[in-house]
């Protein structure tokens, strides 16, 4: 079994006091071995941590005792090491960020399609199939035929939308993301502009990998995620990718002996695209990861 347990959750809910959320949570953490990052708004919550498996448990239990979260959509999965560094609580104006005033998920969303069902709806050529994620995302892992909006942030799939769908003509859209938050939002406002028939995978990506086996699967490569292990399998176990953290874009084992590859600092995707100063900044934080190192400590940053 493995020693740590990987819990990802968010709910739309409205909170009423954000400032006095995070300071329960605060609370509770304090005397858990909890690591990972919790993000706190007025329309809901939205976490990734990781654990011990009784600490999870006793989270899950918080929860429903304790605040008016009581249905999470959430998903778990072992690992055999913490694959955060510390833990955090961020309050934010969105729990995912799309920039577009009055949605309302917890009042409105698309249509949910389970993952045994996902594969029949998408190969409907009448379907028109979206992955709601990110360039660097899409890069290690899409299913077949899906279309690539080709974003750098959340925020930006609006104008994707706009400019290249047309409420009269695409009838039929489905979309899918990595956990499901993007999409209820995206579906939400999507809905809210007029399209009629919208779907989205419930649970997202990893819950598709998790309930479909993969000689059944039209998933194609890795799933990226938003720890230390840079992506996973359909087995939902980790993958061999590093991360270049100048532009987040996961790298395969040949691509880290890129001429343009230098540890923390460029690859061959940004080494054009950062300045000077940038690079110097990337520099100095790589050192000091070196040194941590040395010392037999992990270089975590500045706190939040």
């Amino acid at each position: 079994m493995s020693k740590y347990i990987v819990y990802a959750f968010y709910q739309f809910l409205p909170v009423d006091d954000v400032v006095d959320l995070q300071r329960r949570l605060e609370q509770w953490r304090n005397h858990q071995d909890l690591k990972g990052t919790i993000i706190c708004a007025k329309e809901g919550i939205n976490g990734t941590v990781a654990a011990l498996p009784e600490t999870i448990h006793t989270l899950r239990s918080w929860f429903v005792s304790e605040t008016d979260f009581h249905h999470l959509e959430a998903k778990q999965h072992g690992c055999d090491e913490n694959p955060f560094l510390r833990f955090k609580i961020k309050i934010k104006d969105e729990i995912v960020t799309l920039g577009a005033k009055n949605v309302k998920p917890i009042e409105q969303v698309g249509t949910y399609i389970e993952p045994e069902q996902w594969d029949t709806l998408i190969d409907d050529p009448d379907t028109i199939v979206i992955d709601t994620r990110n360039q660097y995302e899409i890069a290690i892992g899409t299913f077949k035929n899906a279309i690539n909006p080709e974003t750098d942030t959340f925020r930006d799939f609006k104008s994707y939308v706009k400019s290249h769908l047309d409420v009269k003509k695409n009838k039929k859209v489905a979309m899918y993301c990595t956990g499901g938050i993007r999409c209820e939002k995206a579906s939400s406002w999507m809905l809210q502009e007029g399209f009629e028939t919208v779907f989205h995978l419930k649970g997202g990506i990893l819950n598709y990998l998790e309930k479909v086996k993969p000689e059944h699967s039209s998933w194609e490569g890795d799933c990226f995620v938003f720890d230390q292990r840079v992506a996973v399998n359909h087995q939902c176990e980790a993958g061999e990718y590093t991360q270049c953290y100048a532009c987040r874009m996961p790298l395969t084992k040949q691509q880290l002996q890129h001429p343009h590859y230098e540890p923390g600092i460029s690859c061959e995707y940004c080494i054009h695209t950062t300045s000077p100063e940038q690079k110097a900044a990337f520099k100095e934080r790589q050192h000091q990861q070196t040194l941590a190192k040395k010392r037999g400590e992990q270089h975590i940053g500045a706190k939040s």
